[in-house]
């Protein structure tokens, strides 16, 4: 019955062990590839956007997260689509069609939370996705603090200390067994 508490005990360790391994690299991988290719996470060709302001509520919350989807070229833009556009600024906005001009080709937006409609329409090539409404609360803050460097160091750093006093509690636990199993054998061989 012993042997086998043991067994299950050493699973346990390779499992959470595999698993910080598994994380670190996660991490890893997607913040390096977020920073070199300087876009947002795409998951099965939906992309997640942070939503930074308030216009869009109760339906989004301000600190969620969002997903689009790149629309096809040939998809009809209709009143009420909710689409995720970038400004003149290089600014990105998420807002609700409001009014469809010229043949599909500009659109009127404006936020579910504003009184009037935004001041300058939104051309067809500005569009960058159509909101599929799924969306998290507040990740959108935890995406946010990630992308910062404070975050960056936090979240490399953290799995890597975690494994490390792993390391040695594994060890120090390696050590005592192996003590135990000396002195047992000291003991037995004065008999």
């Amino acid at each position: 019955m012993f042997m086998r508490g043991r067994k299950i005990v050493n699973i346990i360790n390779i499992i959470i062990t595999t698993l910080l391994y598994a994380v670190l690299i996660s991490v890893m991988a997607v913040v390096v590839s977020m920073r070199v290719s300087g876009e947002d996470v795409s998951l099965f060709g939906y992309k997640m956007k942070t939503v930074l302001s308030g216009s869009m509520e109760p339906g989004i919350q301000t600190g969620s997260i969002i997903a689009i989807k790149e629309p096809e070229p040939n998809y009809t833009f209709e009143k009420n689509d909710v689409i995720t556009f970038i400004t003149d600024e290089e600014k990105l906005i998420t807002h609700r069609i409001d009014k469809v001009r010229n043949d599909n080709k500009s659109y009127v937006t404006k936020g579910d939370a504003n009184d009037a409609v935004d001041l300058e329409p939104v051309r067809r090539e500005n569009i960058i996705g159509v909101y599929t409404g799924f969306t998290i609360p507040y990740l959108g803050y935890v995406s946010t603090f990630v992308n910062s460097k404070e975050g960056l160091a936090l979240l490399l750093i953290l799995p890597g200390i975690g494994l490390i006093f792993y390391s040695v509690f594994l060890i120090s636990k390696t050590f005592t067994k192996l003590d135990t199993t000396n002195n047992n054998t000291s003991y037995h061989s004065k008999k």
